[in-house]
Parts: C-alpha cells; sequence; structure tokens
C-alpha cells in the first residue's frame, strides 16, 4: 500500500549523499513517517488525477514520468513437509527527475531503487528482514516492460508470459532466500475508480492502482542450507503517483486476505491525528470468477482486539483484528502468525502473515504504518 511513498523518499535522503550505488540492510536513521513525506519534491512530475487505461505488460513496467512506484508481493506459503511460512517482498523506485536521465557517464540515474524483502518462519518462530538500496544505473537496478522485469542487483521479479505473467520472484540474503512463480489465478483488479485510487481530498493525492488478488504460488524457500519445495497463495499490488499523506493523516492499517471460498478482500483503513478514520479510506471485494464489488469507508468495520509492543522501535501496534463487511454477511478474526513480524528498516512499520477465522477461514496479510514514537 501507501507506505511505498515514504519509504522511497527516506531511500532517497539517505542516497543522495552517497557518491558510490550501496547496498543497506541495516540503515542509518529511522524517519517517522511524516518526516519522509517531508523530503519530496513534485516539480515537474505527472500527477494522477483522471482515469486512464491499462495495458499489459506496458503497465507492469517504469512510469518514470511519476515521482514514485513500486512492485509489491506478499503470500502466505506452505512446504511439503508441512512447515509454513509467510513472504514480503517490493520494489520500489524514487524518481530524481521527471522521465529518464540523459546518460552523461554510466553513473547517471533519474531514479533511485529500494527494496524490502522479509520472510516469516511461522513454524520456526523466526521473521527476517532485509532492505537494500541502488541507483538506477551501470546495471545495479532498473525496471522494464517488454519483456517485464524490475530488478535491484540479484533480487528481481521477472514476467515469463507475454503478458508479463506468470511472475518469478528472486530474491536472497543472509542465508535466507525464495524462488517463486506466481500465476494469475484472477484477472487484474483495477482500485478506486477504474484504477485511480484517490488518496485524500487534494487533486492529484492519489495513485494509479492494480491489483492481482489471487496467485497461485510454487516454488522454493531457502534458510540455511535447507530448502523447501513450497505453495500456497499470493496478492500482488501495483502502484505509481506522485503525491503524499494528506496534513491530518498520521498512518494506515492495510488487508489483504485470501478466503478460503475462493473470494479476497482488501481494505486500507488511513487513520487521522485525531483519532478518526479517513472518508478516503477504501477496499474491494472480489467473487470467486474475479468480479470486484468496490466497498466505501463506512462498509467496513475494523476493531483491534488486542495489541502487541516491539521491544526495538517502542510501537504498540493492534495484535489481533475484528474485520466485518455487514452487508456481505463477513465477520473475521485475524490473528498474526507471529507476534513480532516488525521490519526494523528505514521507515519502521509492521507487516506480516495472518490467519482468519470467523464467517470464513483463510489467509492473509496486513501491513501497519504511523504507530512507531517518531510518527507521534
Amino acid at each position: 500500500m501507501i507506505i511505498r511513498i515514504f519509504a522511497l523518499i527516506a531511500a532517497l535522503t539517505i542516497l543522495a549523499a552517497c557518491s558510490a550505488p550501496a547496498t543497506v540492510v541495516e540503515p542509518r536513521a529511522r524517519l517517522a513517517v511524516a518526516e519522509a513525506m517531508a523530503g519530496g519534491n513534485a516539480d515537474g512530475f505527472a500527477r494522477a488525477t483522471v482515469p486512464r487505461p491499462f495495458t499489459f505488460p506496458r503497465d507492469h513496467g517504469p512510469h518514470p514520468e511519476y515521482a514514485i512506484e513500486w512492485w509489491y508481493y506478499t503470500g502466505n506459503l506452505q512446504s511439503v513437509e508441512g512447515r509454513r511460512f509467510g513472504f514480503q517482498f517490493t520494489i520500489f523506485r524514487t524518481g530524481l527527475m521527471p522521465g529518464e536521465a540523459e546518460r552523461s557517464s554510466a553513473w547517471a540515474s533519474s531514479s533511485i531503487y529500494m527494496a524490502h524483502f522479509a520472510l516469516s518462519d511461522i513454524s520456526g518462530g523466526r521473521f527476517y528482514a532485509f532492505e537494500r538500496f541502488s541507483r538506477g544505473a551501470a546495471g545495479l537496478a532498473g525496471a522494464q516492460s517488454e519483456p517485464f522485469r524490475v530488478w535491484l542487483e540479484d533480487w528481481s521479479a521477472e514476467g515469463l508470459g507475454a503478458d508479463g505473467t506468470p511472475m518469478r520472484l528472486r530474491a536472497a540474503e543472509d542465508g535466507v532466500a525464495l524462488d517463486l512463480t506466481l500465476t494469475a489465478g484472477k484477472p487484474p483488479v483495477l482500485q478506486g475508480d477504474r484504477g485511480l485510487s484517490q488518496k485524500s481530498a487534494e487533486i492529484g493525492n492519489a495513485s494509479y492502482y492494480y491489483s492481482f488478488t489471487r496467485m497461485p504460488i510454487s516454488g522454493t524457500v531457502r534458510i540455511g542450507e535447507t530448502l523447501y519445495q513450497v505453495s500456497g497463495l499470493g496478492w500482488m499490488d501495483r502502484e505509481w503517483s506522485t503525491s503524499a499523506l494528506g496534513e491530518d493523516q498520521v498512518g494506515w492499517d492495510w488487508f489483504a486476505l485470501h478466503l478460503d471460498d475462493g473470494r479476497d478482500l482488501m481494505f486500507y483503513r488511513l487513520r487521522l491525528r485525531n483519532g478518526g478514520i479517513d472518508p478516503y479510506s477504501k477496499g474491494v471485494l472480489v467473487d470467486v470468477a474475479g468480479n470486484a464489488r468496490r466497498l466505501n469507508h463506512d462498509e467496513v468495520l475494523a476493531e483491534p482486539l488486542d495489541y502487541w509492543t516491539s521491544p526495538r522501535s517502542g510501537a504498540t501496534y493492534p495484535a489481533r483484528w475484528r474485520l466485518r463487511v455487514p452487508d456481505e454477511a463477513i465477520d473475521l478474526t485475524l490473528t498474526p502468525l507471529l507476534a513480532d513480524q516488525e521490519l526494523p528498516v528505514t521507515v519502521v512499520y509492521w507487516e506480516g502473515a495472518v490467519a482468519i477465522s470467523g464467517s470464513a477461514a483463510g489467509s492473509g496479510y496486513i501491513e501497519m504504518t504511523g504507530y512507531t514514537p517518531q510518527d507521534r
């Protein structure tokens, strides 16, 4: 979801002072959401203001006329032995200037790239999270549409077919690795108004946003010397924009859920500084055939049931949720599969695998931002 906006600006702030490309696992500084939001310059970049047509694989590729974009994947996996995992893999691009840079040297770049790779070893009770930065030059990082590929060094997502699907994800760091193939189980869903997702009342404070909500997965996960053959379900979000949170918005809670009856549910809940919920919060319910119903902020009720406090950041996050869509007779309890799935990266946030019970069973992912002491 929209954490990509702020994390990318934070990456730009760090890399602007670097004279050479860098791989960063432990960032030099932690930034609050508001601090990261203040770092970008949108002059000359295009803005998302009206609906547009989407074509594939072109729109899987880069949009350098916009300041920010990301390729985002999560999923729940199980090995043939029954070992359970969750994963997150995201590559972000921040534009230094609109369009592509004229190459005065091999190091010249108009974009900075950042990536997050996280693995939840549910059965082993461990959470692994990594962060990298590099410039879009000299082959270190980049994106292309035909054939679709986005990469940061040896971390990558690439399309295997003419339309960009299936997609193959590969990442490895410090003895933890994944190599997964994700198939488009349903057609892409255009979020918001035909793919235009408005985040607040300001014109242009929006993104172009589509999702593959149910992607069957096969592949491998490696921890140390042990290689696991895995399968499961994944989710892809794809957004590009030139935007930021509204002044009164302090954070968000994002839910991406696979129900065992074949439906998929997404909702993001934008939180205000006064404790309220912004009316620009929204979501979508996708049926078995791939038909999507848009959900407005007042059609989804999300209630924290428990809390967990991070020993690293001091943030206290909701640890269990009740999520309801009364018009659809949906009443779910969402329980983290590991309590600690907080990414200790430049902009600290919690993103992790959850189990679903209640009116339907299933699995999913939750992202929560704006909870650290820096964000208060």
